[in-house]
C-alpha cells in the first residue's frame, strides 16, 4: 500500500507542478518552427515521469526486440492488454512520438488529459461507432505524418487473464496507411497492480517487440484476416515467454 500512495502522490505533484511547463509550451507552440521540439520535449518529460513511477513500483522490466521498431516512419503497435502498467511500461520507452488510443473515460481525469492531448493521444468512445471511425481516421493521418499509434485491440484489459480476440477495426490504421505493424507481447503487468488492488507489488514484466509485419508482404488470406494473423503471432510469443 505504501508504494501505491507514494506513486499516486508523485503523479499528483507532477501534474500540478508541470502546469507552468504546459503554459510555456502553449505559448511557444504558436510558432510552427517550435512544434517538433515541443512535441519531443513533452514526450521526454512524460517518459521521465513514467520511469519514476516504474521505479517506485519496483518493476524490473525485461525488454526484447526493441531493434525491430523502425525509427524512420510511423508504426502501428499492437499489444495484448493485461493491466494498467501496460501503458506506463510501453510509453516510457517508445523511441519517438506515439499516440495511444485510450478509452474516453480517461478524458475525465483532472489535468492528465492536458499531457495526453499534447502527446496526440486519442480518446475512444466504445459505444459510439461514428466517433470510433473518426478516431481511426485521425490515427491514420498521424501515422502518415510519422507519429506512431499504439492500440490494444482486445478493447479493454483482460480481467480473467485470458488473451481475447482482437477487434478488426483497429487494423484499418495499417491497412489504409501502409505502415508496419509491430506486435507487442506483454507478460506480468497485471501482477504489479490489478491482481492485488490497491497494492503495488514489485515484480518482473517482460515486453517483446516482434518483427515488423507489412501488409504488402503477406499472403492474400493473411491480409484479409490480419487481426487473426497478428493475434496468432502474439499468442505464440505469450506461450514462448510463459514457458
Amino acid at each position: 500500500m505504501f508504494r501505491f500512495i507514494i506513486a499516486l502522490l508523485f503523479v499528483v505533484v507532477f501534474l500540478i507542478l508541470s502546469l507552468p511547463i504546459q503554459g510555456l509550451f502553449f505559448l511557444l507552440g504558436k510558432n510552427p518552427k517550435w512544434k517538433h521540439s515541443i512535441d519531443m520535449a513533452s514526450l521526454r518529460i512524460v517518459q521521465w515521469a513514467f520511469r519514476v513511477v516504474i521505479r517506485i513500483a519496483g518493476v524490473r522490466l525485461v525488454e526484447t526486440g526493441r531493434r525491430n521498431i523502425p525509427t524512420d516512419e510511423g508504426v502501428l503497435f499492437i499489444g495484448n492488454h493485461t493491466g494498467f502498467f501496460d501503458i506506463i511500461l510501453t510509453y516510457a520507452y517508445v523511441p519517438g512520438l506515439t499516440s495511444f488510443i485510450s478509452k474516453k473515460e480517461w478524458e475525465k481525469f483532472p489535468l492528465l488529459p492536458i499531457w495526453m492531448k499534447r502527446l496526440y493521444c486519442l480518446f475512444l468512445d466504445r459505444k459510439d461507432t461514428r466517433q470510433g471511425l473518426k478516431v481511426i481516421l485521425t490515427a491514420i493521418e498521424y501515422v502518415k505524418q510519422g507519429i506512431s499509434v499504439f492500440i490494444f485491440p482486445e478493447g479493454t484489459r483482460s480481467k480473467d487473464g485470458e488473451f481475447h480476440q482482437f477487434k478488426k477495426g483497429s487494423f484499418k490504421i495499417a491497412q489504409r496507411s501502409g505502415c508496419p505493424i509491430i506486435p507487442v507481447t506483454i507478460v506480468g503487468a497485471a501482477d504489479i497492480f490489478e491482481n492485488h488492488l490497491p497494492r503495488l507489488k514489485p515484480g518482473v514484466v517482460t515486453i517483446d517487440y516482434g518483427e515488423p509485419i507489412r501488409m504488402s508482404e503477406l499472403a492474400d488470406d493473411d491480409r484479409k484476416h490480419i487481426d487473426v494473423y497478428v493475434h496468432n503471432v502474439i499468442e505464440a510469443k505469450l506461450k514462448e515467454i510463459s514457458a
